[in-house]
């Protein structure tokens, strides 16, 4: 519509249209564009590898056009057409009743053959650029579990070669944070996003959600994960029950749970600040309180007043405590992600408590950290 936009909606009710709200469909994916860089954002559920599935049947059938129209897919040898899917080593154990090459969403599945790779780091994906230069559309599920070089390496093979690279991850972690450094960059360097939404996985709720949210199933109870729980904690793609590995689904503001957010920066982050600077006593003692009686710690009494004093109907956040290694997560958070701890205090601290350290040991693992035991 060109002019007064009132006006013509005026227009068409005078000639019997009704008034109707206008949306964009889905178009089919636009190959002849090149050096695109697109993040395709969402929680999860939210349709981001399914937007994948699309883009390769839509070059499957480009695929099939005369050669006439590769002058308007093509950059020097990379031919837009040509997809190569980077599939995160987590699909391993998310949809393991699939085949080797398939690229698996949550309702079907494509098969990518020669055009699939799982790789390690940013230097694998120059590695695969290198080798398969007829490929001008690059799809990396899951983009922020790589190195943050990954963002440049991409930047510069879509400037210098006109390639186009698609994005399907999570920019926000369980913490409604943005994810890691890896995330940052690719926001930097994106030309294109797409926002996906999911419908709220709450039973009593139809909103919109952006959020990805981390809960642990104990004896049949929905039990928030903490704020300081691990941030990467690598898991099937199935219902859970226990301390070991969470749930997942995806809430809209209202129903996404996140305790000890305030707790960990206004009484963990400082405990560990001083233990870094020698004084370790502290934060010993409210890890040793937490493990043992827990309504002794300072995190009980924080949630206690938050949750059950001021706030109405906030009580499903006090089933966190029924989860265990508390004391062994907050530990963790302060060697791992706030580097205010020693490996050696670590398993100091670990020792004198009488910590998980299997348990300790295998989720800093899962986060990139091994420490020696």
């Amino acid at each position: 519509m060109i002019g007064n936009y009132d006006e013509h909606w005026n227009f068409l009710k005078n000639i019997g249209f009704p008034q109707l709200k206008i949306h964009h469909s889905f178009n089919h994916f636009d190959f002849k564009k090149q050096s695109r860089r697109i993040l395709v954002i969402g929680p999860m559920g939210s349709g981001k590898t399914e937007y994948s599935a699309r883009v390769w049947r839509d070059s499957r059938v480009l695929g099939r056009k005369s050669p006439a129209i590769a002058e308007n897919t093509l950059t020097g040898k990379a031919d837009r057409r040509n997809v190569f899917f980077i599939r995160s080593s987590l699909d391993g154990k998310r949809f393991t009743d699939y085949p080797e090459d398939a690229l698996a969403y949550r309702g079907g599945y494509e098969r990518c053959g020669k055009r699939m790779a799982v790789i390690k780091n940013s230097f694998d994906l120059e590695e695969l650029i290198a080798k398969n230069p007829e490929c001008g559309t690059w799809i990396i599920d899951e983009a922020t579990f790589y190195d943050e070089r990954t963002a440049y390496v991409v930047k510069k093979e879509s400037e210098e070669k006109g390639l186009v690279f698609i994005f399907p991850t999570l920019i926000l972690n369980f913490r409604k944070d943005i994810f890691n450094s890896t995330a940052r960059f690719l926001l930097d360097i994106s030309t294109d996003v797409f926002q996906l939404t999911a419908y709220c996985e709450h039973e009593e709720c139809m909103e919109d959600s952006f959020y990805t949210y981390r809960y642990y199933n104990i004896d049949g109870q929905e039990c928030p994960a903490l704020y300081f729980d691990p941030l990467i904690v690598i898991g099937g793609d199935r219902e859970k029950s226990g301390s070991l590995e969470p749930n997942y689904c995806t809430r809209c503001d209202a129903h996404h749970y996140l305790p000890g957010k305030e707790y960990t920066y206004l009484i963990l982050k400082p405990l560990g600040q001083r233990a870094s600077a020698g004084d370790t006593g502290p934060l010993v003692d409210e890890l040793f309180a937490i493990k043992d009686d827990i309504k002794k710690s300072a995190l009980f009494r924080h949630f206690h007043r938050k949750y059950i004093d001021e706030v109405e109907d906030q009580e499903i956040n006090m089933n966190a405590f029924l989860v265990e290694f508390i004391a062994e997560k907050a530990l963790m958070y302060l060697y791992a992600e706030q580097n205010l701890i020693t490996e050696n205090l670590l398993l100091e601290i670990s020792g004198n408590l009488e910590l998980d350290i299997s348990y300790i040991k295998n989720c800093l693992k899962d986060n990139g950290r091994v420490i020696n035991v």
